[in-house]
């Protein structure tokens, strides 16, 4: 056998229970389910751009496939399926190993099953495809906010950012408080049963990836509608609101990113069973402001005010 097919059948070879032929061939083969649409998705993760060269192999496996995940979440979509495209410098097989053990980890909570891939020499570079299914014509969408929907946003935003600041010398934290903010930036937990729950009660949705101001402004230009958002009302980890009252860490909340929580909007009759769907689900939910038939989005302070926000989110070619 070749090295690379060695790597191959060695790492990244798991049977396939939701598919015909999973790797091995030169296709995989599989069965969309009746009456669902496939929802496809591909996100590429470069060394020295989404993540430091030197990240713990385990962590980098496990957010490779989670942040395609969260996609699906964000279409209210089942995710199923997968593949694995990955670039080495060198063959490591500690690295490997620890990788492998990342992504399936990850593939195993959600019931993903690793199809295809390739490897080659180059640059490390991780690039993953994501396949699910959704009811047929029910996906939520970027577009399909409606003026007084109320807009939501589950979970808590700004653990990651203030992660990442502090891995850049760019913030102090305890080592306490450090630890319990790396989770949120290197092992992100995508809301799939939040995103399944919400078809049929959303009008639009998005994972929030590149920061709130950033992905809700995606919706608001898809819908063609404005916004209007409270910073008072922008659900934060006990950890954030200590540092809240400093400016830097609020733009980390609105702005900072790799959050992958989902930003939803929905009607205000909605608002009961939203509710009731966030205990059951144990997902803390929060209304953090409402669809407008102004342009653009308005972000109120404190004291009402407008705030004026010069960085709007992640952009990979800025």
């Amino acid at each position: 056998m070749t090295p690379e097919f060695n790597l191959i059948q060695q790492y990244f070879t798991r049977p396939a229970a939701q598919a015909d032929l999973g790797v091995g061939d030169d296709a995989a083969l599989i069965s969309v389910t009746p009456g669902q649409q496939m929802a496809i998705s591909a996100d590429m993760l470069v060394a020295g751009t989404h993540f430091f060269a030197d990240a713990d192999p385990y962590q980098l496996g496990w957010k490779s496939l989670a942040v395609n995940i969260s996609d699906m979440a964000a279409m209210g979509a089942q995710p199923k399926w997968a593949t694995l495209a990955i670039a080495l410098p060198e063959i490591n097989e500690r690295w490997l190993a620890e990788f492998s053990r990342g992504f399936f980890a990850c593939a195993e909570k959600f019931n993903v099953d690793l199809i295809g891939g390739d490897t080659t020499r180059g640059p490390l570079t991780i690039s993953v495809q994501i396949m699910g299914e959704v009811a047929a014509g029910k996906a939520l969408q970027r577009a399909g906010a409606k003026i007084g929907d109320e807009i939501w946003v589950s979970g808590c935003l700004g653990d990651a950012a203030l992660a990442l600041a502090h891995t850049l010398s760019k913030f102090n934290l305890p080592e306490a408080e450090f630890a319990s903010c790396a989770k949120a930036l290197h092992t992100p937990q995508p809301r799939v049963s939040l995103g399944l729950a919400l078809l049929g009660l959303a009008n639009s949705a998005i994972d929030v990836s590149d920061g709130l101001l950033a992905d809700l402004g995606h919706i608001l230009q898809c819908s063609k509608v404005g916004a209007e958002i409270h910073l008072t009302n922008i659900p934060k980890s006990s950890i954030v609101s200590n540092y809240f009252s400093i400016n830097a860490v609020r733009q980390m909340a609105l702005v900072g990113g790799d959050d992958y929580e989902l930003c939803f909007t929905a009607p205000y009759k909605a608002h009961a069973e939203i509710s009731r769907l966030g205990e059951y689900l144990d997902i803390p939910l929060s209304v953090i402001g409402q669809i407008t038939g102004n342009t653009g989005l308005v972000v109120r302070g404190f004291n009402h005010e407008i705030l004026d926000f010069k960085e709007t989110g992640f952009d990979h070619f800025a």
